[in-house]
């Protein structure tokens, strides 16, 4: 029998399961499981892949350079503070791999993102979930679950399943009262949705114990090139650029970010079309007696009477072509994160769930 043995707390990572694209027997599906922007990418963005395609032989640049340039520019941000990664995703994991390690605690919020424990045992550590207050991150709660072998803090804001999030001085108290062993890490994935609010980077150029994280899946719409990026206080750059593959993101995928980041108007437009029809989806559901609190991202927490009635509702809405996401394993059995979609897939959703309710 071999020897050979994958480190502490790798075994116990359950493989991830994207949410679902098809239904069986419907050639046509509304898929509103993975909070995609429904006007999908720019044509600023488009342009640019189909000039890189000319150039696949080529390697890229391995410091990111003219991408690192156009963020700063953009976001008002020092260039040399700026890391790129496959999607933020590869930029939690830098954090993570560099930050702690077997025996280390990582905390995360009761419904933040999936990945954190996920990330926590890749290294050893220990994944410590922290209770939420009425769906939103409680400060006072991570506090508390800090001790002396607690070396990261997730926070993502706005959260995800929830939609919900904390204001900029409740990060910084968070941020000025954790341990000074501690990074925090805010995950500003879906930052671009909620009105006036930066993501945490203007916190994160004040505070050395603070990583904010970007991604170009949501608002700029190229979740299937993968790509983000990181925020941070040089001294931690320069570590987690340590650990990054020097040939990690190819030039498709640093031309075409380049090109998204430059296109404001388009994140404009999104930005409001978003706005209106998440407003508009979430009173409907109200209306039709769904619980929604207040979201800031791209999607909406649908909450029921009961998980019986979210996974009746769940049914009805795929007899319907409507693929959305159950929420189950985030803590919301009662659940269903609706992605907002254009106005076209707004109304069909609303429409659904009245018929699965009765009411027409």
């Amino acid at each position: 029998m071999t020897a050979i043995r994958p480190q502490p707390g790798i075994m116990d990572i359950a493989l991830y399961t994207s949410g679902a694209s098809s239904i069986a027997g419907k050639s046509h599906v509304l898929k509103l499981s993975s909070n995609e922007n429904p006007a999908g990418f720019s044509d600023a963005a488009k342009e640019a892949f189909l000039r890189a395609a000319h150039d696949l032989h080529r390697y890229p640049g391995t410091d990111h350079a003219r991408l690192r340039g156009a963020i700063g520019e953009v976001q008002g941000l020092d260039p040399e503070r700026i890391i790129c990664g496959v999607g933020s995703d590869e930029v939690l994991q830098f954090v993570t791999q560099s930050y702690a390690g077997v025996g280390d605690e990582v905390i995360y919020t009761e419904h933040g993102f999936s990945l954190y424990p996920l990330l926590a045992l890749a290294v050893g550590a220990v994944p410590v979930k922290v209770a939420e207050k009425q769906r939103r991150v409680d400060v006072d709660a991570i506090l508390a679950a800090c001790t002396d072998r607690t070396r990261i803090v997730f926070l993502t804001n706005p959260g995800n399943p929830t939609g919900t999030m904390i204001g900029e001085a409740e990060i910084a108290r968070l941020s000025d009262a954790l341990p000074r062993q501690v990074l925090l890490v805010l995950d500003s994935a879906y930052c671009e949705f909620a009105d006036g609010y930066d993501g945490g980077a203007s916190l994160v150029t004040t505070r050395p114990n603070m990583i904010m994280t970007r991604t170009f899946s949501k608002i700029h719409g190229l979740g299937g090139l993968r790509i983000g990026w990181g925020y941070a206080a040089r001294e931690i750059i320069d570590v987690l650029n340590r650990v990054r593959q020097p040939f990690n993101l190819s030039e498709v995928q640093l031309s075409v970010a380049e090109a998204a980041m430059r296109d404001t108007a388009w994140v404009e437009k999104c930005r409001a079309d978003n706005a209106k029809w998440r407003a508009w989806l979430s009173h409907a559901l109200t209306e039709l007696g769904v619980a929604v609190d207040e979201s800031s991202a791209n999607f909406i927490l649908a909450r029921f009477a009961s998980e019986a009635e979210a996974a009746g509702c769940d049914a009805h809405l795929r007899d319907n072509g409507i693929i959305v996401r159950r929420v189950t394993g985030y803590g919301f059995p009662e659940g269903l994160r609706i992605t907002v979609g254009d106005e076209a897939a707004c109304r069909q959703v609303v429409h659904a769930v009245a018929q699965f309710k009765g009411l027409r």
